[in-house]
Order: C-alpha cells, then sequence, then structure tokens
C-alpha cells in the first residue's frame, strides 16, 4: 500500500482536480481579504498615526488587542450578523465564500491597521520638519510616508496574509465546510485526517506549509533588499 506521502505527491503532480478546486478557493478567499483590508487599513491607519483627537488612545488601544483576536470569536461575530436573525441575514451570505472574506477581513484589519499606525507615526517623527519644510501638512504627507515605508508595510501585508491562509476556526464557521464550494485547506485537511484519508490531508499540508516558507522568504528577501538599498 503506497504511504500518504507518495499518495500527496501523485495528487500534486497530477493536479488533482479536488485539490487543486480547494487551493484556488483558498487563495481566493485570503487574498481578496487581505485586498479589502489592506485597500482599509493602510489609509485608517495611516489617519490614526497623524490625527489627534479625544479617545485616539482607546482606538490604539483597542486595534492593538483585536490582533490578537481568537479566530473563533471573529467566526461567531460574522455568523450572527449573517445569520437569518441578524442584521445581514437577508443577504443569504452565510455559508459562501464572501461570508469566509469577511471573517478572514476581521482578522486581518488590525494587524494592518495597528503596523500602519506606527509605521507611519515613526517616520513622521522623522521626517517632519522636512516634510513640513516642503509645505506638506499631516494628511498630505499620508502617500509620501506611506510609500517610505513601504518594505515595513509589506511584511505586515505578508503577516496577515499569512494567518489568514492558516486559519481555520472563523471559515469553519462561516463557511461550513461544504464540498467544491467553501472547503479551504485548512478545513479540508481537518476533515480529510478525521476521515483517514491522509493523502489528500498531506498534500494541502504540503502546499500550505509551502506557501508559508515562500511568504517568510518573501518578507525576509524585501528586508533585505532593503537594507541594502539604504546600505
Amino acid at each position: 500500500m503506497d504511504s500518504p506521502f507518495s499518495i500527496a505527491l501523485n495528487l500534486i503532480a497530477s493536479g488533482d482536480a479536488v485539490l487543486m478546486q480547494i487551493i484556488g478557493l483558498s487563495l481566493r478567499v485570503t487574498l481578496s481579504a487581505v485586498l479589502i483590508a489592506c485597500l482599509v487599513g493602510l489609509p485608517l491607519g495611516a489617519a490614526l498615526a497623524l490625527a489627534r483627537f479625544p479617545g485616539r488612545g482607546v482606538v490604539i488601544v483597542t486595534f492593538n488587542a483585536l490582533m490578537g483576536l481568537p479566530p473563533v470569536v471573529a467566526g461567531l461575530v460574522v455568523y450572527l450578523m449573517l445569520s437569518r436573525s441578524g442584521p445581514f441575514g437577508s443577504l443569504a451570505l452565510l455559508f459562501t465564500p464572501t461570508a469566509m472574506i469577511i471573517a478572514q477581513t476581521l482578522l486581518i484589519l488590525p494587524i494592518i491597521v495597528s503596523l500602519t499606525r506606527s509605521v507611519v507615526e515613526d517616520l513622521w517623527a522623522e521626517y517632519r520638519e522636512q516634510l513640513r519644510s516642503l509645505g506638506a501638512g499631516r494628511l498630505r504627507s499620508v502617500p509620501t510616508l506611506l510609500w517610505d515605508g513601504r518594505v515595513s508595510l509589506l511584511t505586515g501585508v505578508l503577516t496577515g496574509f499569512g494567518r489568514a491562509s492558516a486559519e481555520v476556526g472563523a471559515v469553519l464557521i462561516v463557511g461550513g465546510n461544504i464540498a467544491g464550494h467553501t472547503r479551504t485547506m485548512t478545513t479540508a485537511i481537518t476533515l480529510e485526517t478525521n476521515r483517514g484519508n491522509l493523502g489528500l490531508a498531506v498534500a494541502l499540508g504540503i502546499i500550505l506549509l509551502s506557501l508559508t516558507l515562500a511568504l517568510n522568504a518573501a518578507a525576509w528577501g524585501a528586508g533585505q533588499w532593503a537594507r541594502g538599498r539604504l546600505g
């Protein structure tokens, strides 16, 4: 009998349809969540870094705390919002890829906001006088500061991607792990392991591990490149 590892390699090499469908859905959901979190989180984090208003400290602490939000809690919140008795139940989004994207965005957003705030705050403290001498106020400085901090911000984005791609609890609650519809790599690994279908579980584990290694390599490479450019 073939070992689970050899079965897994055969599935990967042959481009098994079920395997590819699961991988494709996982990447689509996670990339969508990362994109939405960046579109919202980068300007929000920059605004939080530069703006001064009552309660700012509370907002910062809240976003920092939400970086450690348990995935099952995020999934529960989204489930309650999208369930039939919830405020958005009429949209019928529960147990769809859209619900999974919302849950993952909720997990990633605090990471993007908090890291962006920290990076922009540090850059503003360093370049404030120069930017002001060029006539750039706080708001007008945001694009420049985001561009200058792009390498550090990229690391945060990759961290968010890594967290989302390895997440199980939230997507299981709001997606339902429906075959061919909402089954991602992490939920499929859990299910197939319980079923004893170790070949598919190992194949998905290899892909997920390879993705994690690639993300870390990209983050390390970006840091090395930046250090080389800055001398």
